[in-house]
Protein backbone atom coordinates (compact mmCIF):
# COMPACT_ATOMS: atom_id res chain seq x y z
CA UNK A 1 0.00 0.00 0.00
CA UNK A 2 2.89 2.22 0.78
CA UNK A 3 4.11 1.60 -2.75
CA UNK A 4 1.16 2.72 -4.38
CA UNK A 5 0.83 5.64 -2.36
CA UNK A 6 4.51 6.34 -3.23
CA UNK A 7 3.94 5.82 -6.64
CA UNK A 8 0.59 8.05 -6.87
CA UNK A 9 2.22 10.89 -5.43
CA UNK A 10 4.94 10.73 -8.01
CA UNK A 11 2.87 10.62 -10.80
CA UNK A 12 0.35 12.88 -9.70
CA UNK A 13 4.35 15.52 -9.10
CA UNK A 14 5.30 14.07 -12.77
CA UNK A 15 1.38 15.73 -14.09
CA UNK A 16 2.03 18.92 -12.37
CA UNK A 17 5.52 19.68 -13.56
CA UNK A 18 4.16 19.22 -16.99
CA UNK A 19 1.13 21.61 -16.57
CA UNK A 20 4.25 24.27 -15.42
CA UNK A 21 6.45 23.63 -17.74
CA UNK A 22 3.96 23.93 -20.21
CA UNK A 23 2.37 27.10 -18.95
CA UNK A 24 6.18 28.39 -18.08
CA UNK A 25 7.36 27.93 -22.08
CA UNK A 26 3.98 30.31 -23.30
CA UNK A 27 4.88 32.87 -21.07
CA UNK A 28 8.69 32.88 -22.12
CA UNK A 29 8.45 32.63 -25.37
CA UNK A 30 6.32 35.80 -25.15
CA UNK A 31 7.76 37.82 -21.75
CA UNK A 32 11.28 36.08 -21.54
CA UNK A 33 12.17 33.95 -18.78
CA UNK A 34 12.18 36.90 -16.67
CA UNK A 35 8.89 36.64 -16.85
CA UNK A 36 8.78 33.35 -15.03
CA UNK A 37 8.35 33.38 -11.00
CA UNK A 38 6.89 30.12 -8.70
CA UNK A 39 4.37 32.77 -7.38
CA UNK A 40 2.86 33.38 -10.86
CA UNK A 41 2.71 30.28 -11.75
CA UNK A 42 1.05 28.91 -8.53
CA UNK A 43 -1.56 31.97 -8.95
CA UNK A 44 -2.43 31.08 -12.34
CA UNK A 45 -2.52 27.46 -12.18
CA UNK A 46 -4.23 27.18 -8.72
CA UNK A 47 -1.68 25.08 -7.39
CA UNK A 48 -0.01 25.82 -4.01
CA UNK A 49 3.31 28.02 -4.36
CA UNK A 50 4.97 25.50 -1.98
CA UNK A 51 3.76 22.68 -4.22
CA UNK A 52 5.39 24.54 -7.21
CA UNK A 53 8.55 25.16 -5.34
CA UNK A 54 9.15 22.02 -4.10
CA UNK A 55 9.13 20.88 -7.77
CA UNK A 56 11.79 22.82 -8.47
CA UNK A 57 13.41 24.62 -5.88
CA UNK A 58 14.35 28.41 -7.31
CA UNK A 59 13.19 30.49 -10.13
CA UNK A 60 16.54 29.53 -11.85
CA UNK A 61 16.05 25.57 -11.20
CA UNK A 62 12.09 26.93 -13.33
CA UNK A 63 14.08 28.72 -15.88
CA UNK A 64 16.10 26.08 -16.78
CA UNK A 65 13.51 23.36 -16.60
CA UNK A 66 11.39 25.40 -19.47
CA UNK A 67 14.68 25.84 -21.26
CA UNK A 68 14.70 21.66 -20.89
CA UNK A 69 11.27 21.82 -22.03
CA UNK A 70 11.60 23.78 -25.27
CA UNK A 71 14.34 21.55 -26.10
CA UNK A 72 12.42 18.74 -26.17
CA UNK A 73 9.61 20.22 -28.31
CA UNK A 74 11.58 22.05 -30.65
CA UNK A 75 13.56 18.85 -31.17
CA UNK A 76 9.90 16.48 -31.51
CA UNK A 77 8.87 19.30 -33.74
CA UNK A 78 11.72 20.20 -35.95
CA UNK A 79 14.67 17.74 -35.79
CA UNK A 80 13.05 14.47 -35.34
CA UNK A 81 10.94 14.59 -38.81
CA UNK A 82 14.21 15.80 -40.39
CA UNK A 83 15.59 12.69 -39.13
CA UNK A 84 13.11 10.73 -40.39
CA UNK A 85 13.73 12.13 -44.30
CA UNK A 86 16.50 10.67 -45.77
CA UNK A 87 20.25 12.07 -46.00
CA UNK A 88 20.60 14.90 -48.36
CA UNK A 89 19.02 17.61 -50.02
CA UNK A 90 15.67 16.52 -48.85
CA UNK A 91 16.74 16.17 -45.25
CA UNK A 92 17.93 19.72 -45.62
CA UNK A 93 14.85 20.82 -46.79
CA UNK A 94 12.68 18.92 -44.29
CA UNK A 95 14.84 20.63 -41.47
CA UNK A 96 14.05 24.01 -42.50
CA UNK A 97 10.31 23.39 -43.54
CA UNK A 98 9.88 21.96 -39.90
CA UNK A 99 11.26 25.41 -38.43
CA UNK A 100 9.24 27.49 -40.48
CA UNK A 101 6.12 25.44 -39.64
CA UNK A 102 7.06 25.17 -36.13
CA UNK A 103 7.39 29.15 -35.92
CA UNK A 104 3.97 30.06 -38.49
CA UNK A 105 2.19 27.59 -36.45
CA UNK A 106 3.04 29.16 -32.86
CA UNK A 107 3.79 26.42 -31.64
CA UNK A 108 4.45 28.94 -29.01
CA UNK A 109 2.35 32.09 -28.54
CA UNK A 110 5.67 34.44 -29.31
CA UNK A 111 7.13 32.12 -31.88
CA UNK A 112 10.37 30.76 -31.78
CA UNK A 113 10.98 30.05 -28.03
CA UNK A 114 14.95 29.95 -28.45
CA UNK A 115 15.06 33.18 -30.85
CA UNK A 116 13.21 34.90 -27.72
CA UNK A 117 15.11 33.89 -25.09
CA UNK A 118 18.08 33.92 -26.38
CA UNK A 119 18.06 37.85 -27.26
CA UNK A 120 17.50 38.30 -23.96
CA UNK A 121 19.54 36.48 -22.19
CA UNK A 122 22.82 36.70 -24.83
CA UNK A 123 24.68 39.53 -22.64
CA UNK A 124 24.26 37.88 -19.49
CA UNK A 125 26.59 35.46 -17.46
CA UNK A 126 25.45 32.25 -15.63
CA UNK A 127 23.85 28.99 -15.39
CA UNK A 128 20.73 29.98 -17.66
CA UNK A 129 22.72 31.73 -19.96
CA UNK A 130 25.03 28.57 -20.51
CA UNK A 131 21.87 26.58 -21.36
CA UNK A 132 20.33 29.13 -23.83
CA UNK A 133 24.11 29.08 -25.82
CA UNK A 134 24.22 25.52 -25.88
CA UNK A 135 21.05 24.82 -27.01
CA UNK A 136 21.96 27.50 -29.82
CA UNK A 137 24.84 26.00 -30.66
CA UNK A 138 23.49 22.38 -30.89
CA UNK A 139 21.11 23.97 -33.51
CA UNK A 140 23.50 25.24 -35.57
CA UNK A 141 25.71 22.10 -35.18
CA UNK A 142 22.81 19.72 -36.26
CA UNK A 143 22.24 22.42 -39.45
CA UNK A 144 25.70 22.11 -40.21
CA UNK A 145 25.49 18.09 -39.81
CA UNK A 146 22.56 17.62 -41.98
CA UNK A 147 23.99 19.48 -44.57
CA UNK A 148 27.59 17.97 -44.62
CA UNK A 149 25.26 14.67 -45.12
CA UNK A 150 24.30 16.21 -48.17
CA UNK A 151 27.31 16.90 -49.09
CA UNK A 152 29.29 13.70 -48.86
CA UNK A 153 25.98 11.83 -50.40
CA UNK A 154 27.29 13.84 -53.49
CA UNK A 155 23.94 16.29 -53.15
CA UNK A 156 25.80 19.22 -52.65
CA UNK A 157 28.80 20.73 -54.43
CA UNK A 158 32.18 19.39 -53.28
CA UNK A 159 33.57 22.87 -51.97
CA UNK A 160 30.30 23.63 -50.15
CA UNK A 161 31.49 25.12 -46.57
CA UNK A 162 28.64 23.44 -44.55
CA UNK A 163 28.85 25.72 -41.40
CA UNK A 164 28.96 28.52 -43.65
CA UNK A 165 25.57 27.24 -45.65
CA UNK A 166 23.84 27.07 -42.01
CA UNK A 167 24.61 29.84 -40.59
CA UNK A 168 23.01 31.32 -44.09
CA UNK A 169 19.95 29.25 -43.72
CA UNK A 170 19.45 29.60 -40.12
CA UNK A 171 19.38 33.33 -40.67
CA UNK A 172 16.90 33.64 -43.50
CA UNK A 173 14.34 31.36 -41.04
CA UNK A 174 14.90 33.26 -37.76
CA UNK A 175 14.25 36.45 -39.61
CA UNK A 176 10.98 34.64 -40.58
CA UNK A 177 10.45 34.22 -37.27
CA UNK A 178 11.16 37.80 -36.22
CA UNK A 179 9.58 39.53 -38.80
CA UNK A 180 6.29 37.74 -37.89
CA UNK A 181 6.31 37.83 -34.45
CA UNK A 182 7.28 41.53 -34.40
CA UNK A 183 5.50 42.89 -36.76
CA UNK A 184 2.81 40.22 -37.20
CA UNK A 185 3.97 40.05 -41.10
CA UNK A 186 4.09 36.40 -42.39
CA UNK A 187 5.31 37.26 -45.53
CA UNK A 188 8.70 36.69 -44.28
CA UNK A 189 7.91 32.72 -44.01
CA UNK A 190 7.53 33.02 -47.68
CA UNK A 191 10.74 35.12 -48.38
CA UNK A 192 12.91 32.55 -46.39
CA UNK A 193 11.59 29.41 -48.14
CA UNK A 194 12.36 31.47 -51.57
CA UNK A 195 15.33 32.42 -50.37
CA UNK A 196 16.88 28.74 -49.03
CA UNK A 197 15.47 27.23 -52.59
CA UNK A 198 17.55 29.26 -54.03
CA UNK A 199 21.00 28.89 -52.16
CA UNK A 200 20.42 24.91 -51.97
CA UNK A 201 19.63 25.12 -55.05
CA UNK A 202 23.00 27.18 -56.22
CA UNK A 203 25.06 24.71 -53.82
CA UNK A 204 23.44 21.84 -55.50
CA UNK A 205 25.74 18.87 -57.35
CA UNK A 206 23.02 18.67 -60.26
CA UNK A 207 20.52 21.42 -59.72
CA UNK A 208 17.91 19.84 -62.15
CA UNK A 209 18.38 16.42 -60.03
CA UNK A 210 17.81 19.08 -57.19
CA UNK A 211 14.52 19.61 -57.80
CA UNK A 212 12.87 16.35 -56.83
CA UNK A 213 14.15 17.01 -53.82
CA UNK A 214 13.54 20.72 -52.92
CA UNK A 215 10.36 20.93 -54.87
CA UNK A 216 8.90 23.58 -57.09
CA UNK A 217 10.46 27.16 -57.37
CA UNK A 218 8.51 29.63 -55.69
CA UNK A 219 6.50 27.02 -53.48
CA UNK A 220 7.00 27.16 -50.16
CA UNK A 221 5.65 25.12 -46.42
CA UNK A 222 2.14 27.26 -46.62
CA UNK A 223 1.79 25.80 -49.98
CA UNK A 224 3.02 22.11 -49.98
Amino acid sequence: MAGTRTDGRVERGKRTRRLVLGRTMDIASVEGLDGLSIGRIASELGLSKSGVFALFGSKEELQLATVRAARAVFADRVARPAGETPAGLARVWRLCEGYLEYSRSRVFPGGCFFAAVAAEFSARHGAVHEAVAACRVEWLDFVAGVIEEARLAGELRPEVDARQLAFELASFMEMANSQSALHGDDSGYDRAWAAILARLRAGAADPEAAGAALGPVGVGPAAS
